[in-house]
């Protein structure tokens, strides 16, 4: 077993138990059984990590863990309305079952739950850990709403796409590391450089999700292959493929856009085969990847105690799923 594997063991062992109340049942239990739909558990287990590369485990990290996974679920919850995605994990989605309504006061729930857990770090980590806490919250409720309003808008900048996903993906991922360090009373250089490296690991990781949610493996990927084409979303793959198409290809990207046809997904994928979308993103992600360990070679612990943040980024940037 691999220490990333015994991380996240060990994190599934923490979290497996009742995080809310019996009653109303018709309100707790999908959010129970959400949380038991687990995922792959990646921000919890990098906030362990960020505190594991400065010797034993503090208990409270798997507080601070928990309240990650509960906020990432409660963000996760509400998107899928927003989205109107009928699938998440390949399973139908909490307001698909229960109704908008039941979702809505779930994702509120599960974020007052993880404050929860953060009122259990000890005094003198507090006032650090939620000014961070909060501070990526809005942020990714800020990286929400871009990628909603992207959605209208016909022209959107590679820069502006990257500024989204840095708020709405990866100032998460970035927020796990530190808070795990910041327990650990680690530097202040080596905080900003854990917070880089997972920053820029998270912008490699949403590339990897747009190229699977068109190009994926449905049986594999959880999700409804697509699903970013049929609603628009502009994507790295979809900006760069307006950005190099010729002219009769944008012109019937553009027509897709706005005519929304049964055949729309296979078309535009079809259209960025041609542009070599697929190529293009997969050297984009490797480009990020390669700034995201130039950030962990600065962090001032010994090469070895690196190992399972290595391991992971190249999971993260090589999942099927």
């Amino acid at each position: 077993m691999t220490g990333l594997e015994k991380l996240q063991k060990d994190f599934e062992s923490y979290f497996q138990h009742r995080h809310f109340p019996t009653a109303p049942a018709s309100l707790y239990n999908p959010l129970e059984e959400f949380l038991s739909n687990s995922g792959k558990r990646i921000r919890p287990v990098l906030c362990l990590l960020g505190n594991s590369l400065y010797g034993e485990i503090d208990e409270h990290a798997f507080h601070l863990a928990a309240a990650i996974e509960l906020f990432h679920n409660f963000t996760l919850v509400h998107d899928d309305i927003m989205d109107k995605a009928p699938l998440r994990r390949g399973k139908p989605t909490v307001h698909a079952i229960h109704g908008e309504p039941t979702a809505l006061l779930g994702g509120d729930v599960m974020m007052v739950v993880a404050y929860d857990y953060i009122m259990r770090v000890p005094s003198q980590h507090l006032k650090k850990v939620l000014y961070l806490f909060n501070k990526t919250a809005k942020e990714v409720c800020e990286g929400q709403q871009l990628d909603m309003d992207f959605e209208k808008m016909q022209n959107v900048s590679l820069d502006e796409y990257m500024h989204m996903i840095t708020l709405k993906t990866s100032v998460l991922l970035a927020c796990s590391l530190q808070l795990g360090a910041i327990l650990a009373n680690a530097s202040e250089d080596d905080q900003h450089h854990l917070y880089e490296f997972g920053k820029n690991l998270g912008i490699a990781f949403q590339i990897q999700d747009d190229y699977l949610d068109a190009f994926g493996d449905p049986a594999k990927f959880g999700k409804q292959v697509g699903g970013d084409i049929q609603s628009n979303k502009k994507t790295f793959l979809m900006i760069h493929a307006l950005e190099t198409a010729n002219a009769d290809q944008k012109k019937e990207l553009l027509q897709l856009i706005a005519d929304n046809p049964g055949d729309k997904v296979e078309r535009v994928l079809n259209i960025f085969k041609s542009c070599k979308i697929d190529t293009w993103s997969n050297q984009l992600k490797e480009d990020y990847l390669d700034r995201s360990l130039q950030h962990l070679e600065k962090i001032n612990i010994p090469s070895q105690q690196k190992t399972s943040l290595i391991e992971l980024a190249y999971y993260l940037i090589n999942r099927d799923k």
